[in-house]
């Protein structure tokens, strides 16, 4: 399996192609670009029939072993047995099974044979659906760098939930140091306990006076910066590492295969969505072949990706135009992952997805509607792809918790209430609706004690997170001073 970059000509493609292990510890590519395979591995119906039984560890196997192909098999069948067991996904709630990892629990059946489904995926060490990836991708990197006789120092950034999952999934591992940036005091009170309360000395927590997208630009700037990163070993673990999209597929395929009986029965999935990386992953799920009908895109009120799959024009909002809310890791208005799609909307033109973001950058976006002076008219094929999408604010995440509560005797999280919300609105007939679970309730209580006068539960070992000394920096959107931070931490 060969890699290319999203923005890379043509010629270069073709003539620089990379390997898994060759892009597994990065994130961008040189030129500022994504890595996607140079084509899709695709799944047959016989393997789908087969894959019906694994257990969430060789299933992992499965799908990965088509995308790390220099990877031995042996080793790769070992990383995701370590990974995936019931040890590590044991928060589980009444109903839940912790064998199956990310088992599936039907909300409501109408007459019509229409399933309204939501698919656990916060078993995990920090609760949240990060984990799902995280948890390999930290076993991969400690593989990695043990081969190599090598160090890395991952540099990242949060709207919450990445940053616990990174950490948790890097700390005392061997050869790595986590640097985490995260919008300051713009978390709920449980994801920044969870971060800054690690004292691990391999653990940098940053609190970044901005948005996310401060500090996603940041991460993004150190990146291009080849020089300081080739010398400071500087690796990702955001959504644009490869490694981490490529984990997440692997649940598309649970929920399918555990939602149906048969390959010709079809599911859609609502993803609860801001920087695209999630539901980027089905996308590639959809492109392999498995039987996905439609991908819904939920946002908050941070609305941008909802606008352009409406509109066909994709417009980045400013910081101060980014909204503070209730479903806080999806205050994202520069989604990085949608750059992926991009590139197969405009038939993999490199040449043309670096201009189209160049004018991101210049311009604050582009328009694929084919309007007058419009940038093109790829819009139309959206569709092909199977996108929808949907938008969700404060009222109706508090409405869907409290009706979720009363009608199904759950508990939800606000993103996964914004995925719900949205999800009822584009049910159709025959179809069943997965809705991906984005993370417990707990990590969200203050909206929770809104909606339902109580507090969230709180599985074993986090009563009182809250309270635990914390650790972390509080520094401006500067990056050259980032660069001293991290210069001066990294013992090279």
């Amino acid at each position: 399996m060969q890699y290319v970059s999203t923005r890379a000509a043509q010629s270069a493609a073709a003539s620089s192609p990379q390997q898994f292990s060759d892009i597994l510890l990065g994130g961008l590519a040189t030129d500022g670009g994504l890595f996607l395979p140079a084509s899709y591995p695709q799944v047959t119906g016989a393997e789908l029939d087969a894959w019906r039984q694994l257990s969430y560890a060789d299933l992992a196997f499965e799908i990965l072993k088509k995308f790390a192909t220099d990877i031995p098999e042996a080793d790769l069948r070992a990383l995701t047995a370590k990974t995936y067991t019931k040890e590590v996904y044991k928060n589980v709630r009444e109903g839940e099974k912790a064998s199956q990892i990310t088992p599936l629990r039907v909300l409501e059946e109408g007459e019509n044979g229409t399933k309204l489904v939501l698919q656990a995926l916060s078993n995990g060490p920090t609760l949240a659906f990060k984990d799902m990836a995280m948890q390999l991708l930290g076993n991969l990197f400690e593989y990695a760098l043990v081969k190599q006789n090598a160090e890395l120092n991952i540099f990242g950034a949060t709207s919450g939930d990445t940053g616990s999952a990174a950490e948790y999934a890097m700390r005392g591992k061997q050869g790595i140091r986590v640097f985490m940036l995260s919008p300051h005091k713009k978390m709920s009170a449980f994801q920044t306990a969870q971060m800054f309360s690690l004292q691990d000395p391999n653990i940098f927590n940053i609190a970044i006076e901005g948005v996310f997208d401060d500090a996603q630009d940041m991460v993004k700037a150190v990146s291009n910066d080849l020089e300081f990163k080739a010398k400071y070993k500087i690796g990702t673990v955001n959504s644009i590492n490869w490694a981490r999209v490529v984990a997440q597929v692997v649940y598309y395929f649970r929920g399918y295969l555990a939602a149906t009986t048969s390959n010709d029965q079809k599911v859609s999935f609502t993803v609860p969505s801001g920087n695209f990386g999630n539901i980027c992953a089905g996308h590639i799920a959809r492109m392999m072949g498995l039987p996905i009908d439609k991908l819904v895109a939920a946002t908050n009120e941070n609305d941008v990706l909802d606008e352009f799959f409406r509109t066909g024009v994709y417009r980045v909002r400013k910081s101060a135009e980014t909204y503070h809310t209730s479903s806080p890791s999806m205050d994202i208005s520069k989604a990085s992952n949608f750059e992926r799609f991009v590139y197969e909307l405009v038939g993999r033109d490199g040449d043309r997805t670096r201009a189209l973001f160049q004018k991101v950058d210049t311009h604050g976006g582009f328009d694929l509607s084919g309007k007058p002076g419009s940038d093109g008219d790829e819009f139309k094929l959206v569709a092909n792809y199977g996108f929808k999408s949907g938008k969700s604010t404060h009222d109706d995440r508090v409405n869907t918790i409290r009706d979720v509560a009363d009608d199904y005797g759950i508990v939800i999280d606000t993103h996964t209430a914004d995925g719900i919300k949205v999800a009822k609105e584009n049910l159709e007939p025959g179809v069943t609706m997965i809705v991906l679970e984005t993370a417990l309730a707990a990590k969200f209580n203050e909206t929770i004690l809104e909606a339902l006068g109580e507090d969230a539960e709180r599985p074993d070992g986090f009563e009182n997170i809250e309270d635990l000394p914390q650790k972390f920096v509080v520094m401006k959107p500067d990056v050259a001073a980032m660069k001293a931070y991290i210069a001066a931490n990294t013992g090279l």
